[in-house]
């Protein structure tokens, strides 16, 4: 069975060492958090500019949806009343 050395054989390290080692750590860990930060806000950023692209072309095609069904409606309107104009002559031309 093996055990572990006596304490007083263990290497002593400094508090200011490992205070030192662990600053360290902890810097580089902050610096990449950082940074994987910035990129998520750039990120953010262009979703939210390509979006804004994204509604001004959908009210675009919502406002010419709305003119072309407006000029459709005009011109069903045009082929009814003809439609009902030759009607119109066809039934007077029955009674004459």
């Amino acid at each position: 069975m093996t055990s572990s050395p006596p304490a007083d054989d263990l290497p002593l390290v400094e508090t200011s060492e490992v205070d030192s080692r662990l600053a360290s750590v902890v810097y580089d860990l902050s610096s990449q958090v950082q940074a994987a930060m910035e990129g998520m806000l750039n990120k953010i950023s262009e979703i939210d500019q390509n979006a804004v692209g994204v509604m001004e072309e959908i009210e675009k095609s919502k406002a010419s949806a709305l003119e072309r069904k407006k000029a459709l409606e005009e011109e069903k309107e045009r082929v009814e009343k003809a439609a009902y104009t030759v009607l119109d002559l066809f039934s007077r031309r029955d009674t004459i």
